[in-house]
């Protein structure tokens, strides 16, 4: 299990490892809108755990200016560890 700590709120959630982040997300305040990539709603700032993302999505490549920090939520794949976020 993996955990994402979500700074805005102070709230830490657990995700299995391998499992998308988009629920605990917009459980914890991110907005979505089409979850699928192209609207950019659900932009996340990463603060720490970067590397326990699954790798970007054609869909984050073609829409993220900072790659180095910014996820789109609902293409995110928590793949161990933990993730701290800003939204």
């Amino acid at each position: 299990m993996g955990k994402l700590i979500f700074e805005d709120t102070g709230d830490e959630v657990e995700v299995a490892d391998g499992e998308p982040i988009a629920e605990a997300c917009e459980e914890a305040g991110v907005p979505f809108a089409c979850t699928e990539g192209v609207c950019g709603t659900c932009v996340i700032e990463i603060q720490e755990g970067m590397n326990n993302l699954s790798e970007f999505t054609q869909e984050e490549e073609d829409f993220l200016g900072d790659m180095e920090s910014e996820r789109l939520a609902c293409q995110c794949k928590l793949k161990k560890g933990t993730v701290k976020i800003t939204f």
